[in-house]
């Protein structure tokens, strides 16, 4: 199948039909990526889902850093901050 076939006879129709925003194929990536990163799935693990060589390549085109992420940082910090959590103990699950 020919890619733009695929994007003007099925994806964009698809789109109308569940009465989405008008998208670009390609910007399934982006979400995929923003939503496992956003959900505590590693880098590497993502990079390589998305079939890149190195993380960076991920991390400067592929994630954005959403409201939840930024919440999620200062709810750490604050932790951190009062003593409830040690930033230097491993994560549960890798000790």
């Amino acid at each position: 199948m020919h890619p733009s076939s695929l994007v003007h006879h099925h994806f964009d129709p698809l789109l109308k039909r569940a009465g989405l925003p008008d998208i670009r194929f390609h910007d399934l990536r982006h979400t995929f990526a923003t939503l496992l990163l956003e959900r505590g799935v590693h880098i590497k693990a993502v990079s390589e889902l998305l079939g890149h060589s190195s993380v960076s390549i991920t991390l400067s085109l592929y994630s954005h850093a959403t409201p939840a992420m930024h919440y999620t940082a200062s709810v750490v910090m604050d932790k951190v901050l009062r003593g409830e959590i040690n930033p230097l103990a491993l994560p549960e699950g890798m000790k």
